[in-house]
């Protein structure tokens, strides 16, 4: 009876956090590329420093399902491109309009 409680409780547990950073150079880079990932407290983190750096932060959970099984400093798979360029645009649309504090 206790082995099952246990796996019960497991079951209930929410997910862990996954997160992926994108650099995207165009002077270097033809497409979008990983630069870090990770689940639980590694994506913790990640995220905190994103926040930190004013980095923007876009949730979806079916494109971290794809990049989150890419390797390091690889480029992101096409079937991705329109997806994460219109991520991108909205970024770059949000620092065209960001004044930053003087």
């Amino acid at each position: 009876m206790k082995n099952m409680t246990q796996k019960s409780k497991s079951s209930n547990k929410k997910p862990k956090k996954k997160a992926v950073a994108l650099r995207y150079d165009q002077s270097k880079d033809s497409s979008p590329v990983v630069i870090g990932k990770g689940l639980g407290l590694l994506a913790e983190k990640i995220i905190a420093l994103a926040k930190e750096n004013n980095i923007p932060i876009h949730q979806d959970d079916d494109l971290i399902e794809i990049l989150g099984r890419l390797d390091l400093n690889q480029e992101i798979p096409p079937e991705t491109y329109i997806v994460v360029a219109e991520i991108l645009a909205f970024i770059y649309r949000t620092n065209k309009n960001f004044n930053p504090p003087t």
